[in-house]
């Protein structure tokens, strides 16, 4: 009798700490950052972030960055991620597939959009054109700037590519390019800021310092809609309200703006619904696919 009832006092206290409230510090919230470039400059960023949102919210936050676009759509469907700052055309796979709702986009200096850019090294490439037969980096097929865009582009222009090659980070794209490895390479735009360039070249500046003047653009594409602030699917909504506060007021110190300049190039964040991605939507049906054929 004795035993059973040690037995019954452990399942209990076992159920009791399989069953803490979401936000505790055994079970936290999870947060993905979707692996658009370094991740170590995501995940030393993304502890300010995480940092913020216990102080303003009191609830315990777990940063990751999953190893692709892809992962992080699929953990958003197993409920392994929470909530996530996802590129644009995850969100629309994520949406679609997993009913998970956009609740702010980013902003930047303004603006809620961005473009894509077809970039080169070689100087006998100057039309698209000239890319015929050329090889190709992309970033994800799952990335908006770094595949989605310059796809349809491509397509567009009736370009046939030779090799193309899926680097995984805008970063990586921009180096390979530099390297000369690739002919030519599609990553994310954003504008010059006080005459200095603010796209995708930038996150490879300090190992190259040359690299505006050796890569041009080649191309623009775009604009589309920001990264968007994604929870999954029946994430509790005053838990959601919590942590939107908490993002908007993030930028508002130095620390905090410098951070988020550095994990996505934001300035902030405001207010939106999934039918601000409506428009982006219409590309895919120009493409002739539907959002779930990016990652077969």
């Amino acid at each position: 009798m004795k035993k059973i009832l040690i037995l019954m006092s452990s399942c209990f206290l076992m159920s009791c700490t399989s069953h803490e409230q979401l936000g505790g510090e055994k079970n936290p919230i999870h947060f993905a950052l979707v692996p658009g470039q370094d991740t170590a400059v995501l995940l030393e960023n993304g502890k300010l972030l995480e940092k913020w949102i216990h102080q303003q919210t009191g609830l315990h936050v777990k940063m990751q960055v999953p190893v692709n676009f892809v992962a992080v759509v699929e953990a958003l469907g197993s409920q392994r991620v929470d909530v996530a700052i996802l590129n644009t055309f995850g969100y629309l796979l994520a949406h679609d597939k997993y009913g998970a709702n956009a609740r702010l986009i980013g902003v930047n200096l303004g603006r809620s959009e961005y473009w894509g850019q077809i970039i080169t090294k070689d100087p006998k490439i100057k039309t698209l054109q000239d890319l015929n037969g050329k090889k190709i980096a992309f970033v994800d097929p799952a990335s908006t700037s770094g595949y989605v865009l310059a796809a349809k582009l491509f397509k567009d222009e009736n370009i046939k590519l030779g090799e193309v090659i899926f680097a995984g980070k805008h970063d990586s794209v921009v180096t390979m390019v530099y390297q000369g490895r690739v002919d030519a390479g599609a990553t994310y735009h954003t504008p010059a800021e006080d005459g200095v360039p603010q796209d995708a070249r930038r996150l490879v500046k300090d190992q190259y310092p040359d690299v505006f003047e050796k890569i041009r653009i080649l191309k623009m594409t775009g604009p589309i809609p920001s990264e968007p602030v994604v929870f999954r699917k029946d994430f509790p909504k005053d838990l959601q309200e919590k942590i939107v506060v908490a993002l908007k007021s993030f930028p508002t110190t130095p620390e905090g703006a410098k951070a988020l300049k550095n994990l996505y190039h934001l300035t902030g964040f405001k207010d939106c619904t999934d039918k601000d991605y409506d428009e982006t939507r219409k590309i895919l049906l120009d493409l002739g696919k539907k959002v779930q054929d990016l990652v077969k």
